[in-house]
């Protein structure tokens, strides 16, 4: 694994306060409540469409393999933010002001979705360890390796970009990534692994989805030939292994130990926002001690989908998505 080795684009002080300032007015305009709040997401779209062009600039990739980048320059005051909430759900309106920044980012990207099955619906998820979650495979676990995976991969209407804003992360604990691009496999491992033989289940953090009986879990490929190069749809801890091929199970660790050889470390900052390509590159986060005290590693989290920006595979539009249904802001 490669520490730090993310590309880094950074905003000028000018475009960052004006950021904020956006932020700030849409907020006195429109109410505190940032869930789902029709008017406030017009406010952003409205807002995101006049934002300078070299913020635009700045959420450009240089190099569209790489899968990623950070934005960086944002400013974060860590006493006016208050403490690391103790969940999601005791977020409330905690840095209100930063959700509405990164909404603004997002949809200058996109078009940002919320799951009527996640977090109440909200377009900005609070990411944070959770007491009692400490082991699982989400955003509110923190002893265990989160593994590298694909956002909500279980799903035909994913994310297409992921934005992961970090609000706090005094322990510099390291989200990793790894892009398909940089992986080496061999012709007879691709082809193996675009087949669609095994499903991808949904997480924990779709309770809902796990009980779906509307029909059976779907056979997804894993990796799949765009128009400009490799994709992948990748989440090990959800996908049942045990179920496929010796061949296949084999063809399916090489890539898992290929995309942990070309992995990189990105520890961000207050300020920071990690742009990744949800079709490119898999993320996670190291394992690590949570203290539960209001200091506490802190993310927010927004998922955009970009109409047109590649093919997926044509099957992925027969898929009941288990039930879960994504609300898409200023679709259509």
């Amino acid at each position: 694994m490669t520490t730090g080795a993310a590309p880094v684009h950074q905003l000028t002080p000018a475009d960052a306060a004006h950021l904020r300032r956006t932020a700030e007015k849409i907020l006195a305009g429109t109410g505190r409540d940032i869930s789902a709040a029709p008017r406030l997401l017009a406010r952003v779209a409205e807002s995101a469409a006049a934002l300078p062009a070299s913020v635009r600039r700045a959420l450009r990739p240089a190099d569209t393999d790489d899968g990623l980048f950070v934005l960086r320059g944002l400013d974060v005051d860590d006493a006016a933010l208050g403490p690391t909430p103790a969940g999601w759900a005791a977020a409330g309106d905690s840095g209100a002001v930063h959700d509405v920044v990164l909404l603004l980012l997002a949809t200058a990207m996109g078009n940002p979705i919320a799951w009527e099955g996640q977090q109440d619906g909200r377009f900005v998820h609070n990411i944070l360890p959770v007491a009692g979650h400490e082991g699982e495979q989400t955003g509110a676990g923190s002893a265990v390796l989160l593994s590298p995976h694909t956002e909500d991969a279980f799903h035909p209407g994913r994310a297409h970009l992921l934005l992961l804003s970090c609000m706090r992360n005094p322990d510099r604990i390291a989200t990793t990534a790894a892009g398909v691009r940089r992986v080496r496999l061999d012709a007879a491992d691709i082809a193996l692994l675009d087949r669609p033989l095994l499903p991808i289940l949904p997480d924990d953090a779709y309770a809902e989805a796990q009980h779906f009986a509307g029909g059976p879990p779907p056979a997804v490929p894993t990796l799949f030939r765009a128009e400009d190069g490799l994709t992948l749809r990748f989440d090990p801890a959800y996908t049942p292994l045990a179920d496929a091929a010796p061949d296949h199970r084999a063809a399916y660790r090489r890539l898992e130990a290929e995309l942990a050889r070309v992995s990189v470390a990105v520890r961000l900052v207050p300020g920071d926002v990690l742009v990744i390509d949800n079709d490119l590159v898999v993320h996670g986060r190291v394992p690590f001690q949570a203290r539960y005290d209001g200091t506490d590693r802190w993310l927010k989290r927004a998922s955009v989908r970009v109409p047109a920006r590649r093919t997926r595979p044509l099957a992925e539009a027969s898929e009941h998505g288990y039930g879960q249904a994504a609300i898409e802001a200023h679709a259509g």
